[in-house]
């Protein structure tokens, strides 16, 4: 248990995060239906048994499910809250009905109502960053070197204040915020500098220094530093136009970290007890939500971006899986056979839910609490 966060606040904050962030997504697949005119039969918040709901006048089951670890919104001709669809039940449905059921519509629409959800949580990021760009600016400082860290693998490598960094492994630097993010989630690895030193152009080799710091309450992150400082950076005003495509910048390059990241664990260059589960988010939704609203809102932008990404992965029982089979049946012209799309999703399933388990216990063995 965080020292200084009680568990209360973590539970308020994991529902003000979710909470909203779920209903959007759905909203997004809900709405994406609506348009082309495809009948919903349920949306609910969270799993399992309804815990409250309510019937409108088109037919769909508005209801609050027990296990808030998610939602789903089921379409008229879904087997089951997975979309999977009963060929036997789809061939059994009348001609005049079959405009509303989801796996009678064109594929270009199939897909766009499954993207819906995850665009919808990207859309919501690129919001909250627009509007925080619109409010206060974007911070700029050019490639240039000011100072050093105490340790400083730059300065042991032969970088010296004044230099201008203009690329790094052959890819083009401007400010400095591209350096970090060239060097942040690359701790170890070896990267050429091209250095502009009062108009000489010079090449340093520099392996990325390896740190591991902590925030103002106790979380570890493993990051990348090579030890310099910009020049006293200023704050640029930005119109709407511009807020929204940084925006856009913002959101993309989080994206690619998050796969940096994955695909760092999966190689074993990082380590898997940084993957994180629900009751991660849960208590790191609550730290935030003790920091004020634009700490916690830019968490709640930081957790959109991650739903958007999950849900594109190319797992059955997943938005990305669905698109991935819609992929499929646009190259081969017919979707896949039942018997295989059903042992896909039960495959799918079966993922899921074991990375649920693991990312728990990886949770629980992590707390204080529990003596991690």
């Amino acid at each position: 248990m965080s020292s200084s966060v009680p568990v209360w606040m973590w539970i308020v904050g994991f529902l003000l995060v979710l909470g909203p962030l779920v209903t959007l997504h759905e909203l997004g697949h809900y709405l994406a239906g609506r348009i082309f005119g495809v009948k919903a039969e349920a949306f609910s918040v969270g799993f399992g048994k309804e815990v409250a709901g309510f019937t409108d006048k088109r037919g769909t089951r508005w209801k609050l499910s027990a296990l808030p670890l998610g939602g789903y919104v089921q379409f008229a001709g879904d087997m089951n809250p997975a979309s999977v669809p009963d060929r036997e039940a789809l061939a059994r449905v009348p001609e005049h009905e079959r405009k509303e059921n989801f796996h009678y519509q064109p594929l270009w629409r199939r897909a766009i109502i499954v993207a819906a959800g995850p665009l919808t949580n990207l859309f919501i990021a690129v919001a909250i960053f627009a509007a925080f760009n619109l409010a206060y600016g974007r911070v700029e400082a050019p490639a240039i070197v000011d100072r050093f860290a105490e340790q400083s693998v730059a300065r042991d490598a032969g970088v010296r204040a004044g230099d201008r960094i203009v690329a790094i492994d052959g890819e083009p630097v401007e400010t400095f915020m591209q350096i970090a993010d060239r060097v942040l989630m690359y701790p170890g690895k070896r990267i050429s500098l091209e250095i502009d030193r009062s108009g000489d152009r010079l090449m340093i080799p520099v392996r990325i220094g390896s740190t591991v710091e902590s925030d103002s309450f106790g979380n570890e992150s493993r990051v990348g530093r090579i030890g310099i400082y910009a020049v006293e950076p200023r704050i640029v005003p930005v119109g709407p136009v511009e807020a929204v495509t940084l925006a856009g910048r913002q959101s993309v390059d989080l994206v690619k970290m998050m796969a940096t990241g994955i695909g760092q664990i999966f190689t074993g260059d990082r380590s898997v007890k940084e993957l994180g589960g629900p009751l991660k988010i849960a208590k790191f939704s609550g730290e935030q939500l003790s920091l004020g609203p634009q700490a916690f809102v830019a968490f709640v932008a930081l957790i959109s971006i991650n739903l958007a990404f999950i849900n594109l992965l190319p797992i059955p029982a997943l938005d990305g899986g669905h698109l991935a089979f819609y992929a499929a049946e646009a190259v081969r012209r017919k979707p896949l056979g039942p018997r295989s799309q059903e042992w896909a999703f039960r495959t799918g399933l079966g993922l899921v839910l074991a990375l649920m388990l693991f990312v728990t216990i990886n949770d629980v063995a992590s707390l204080p609490l529990f003596g991690g």
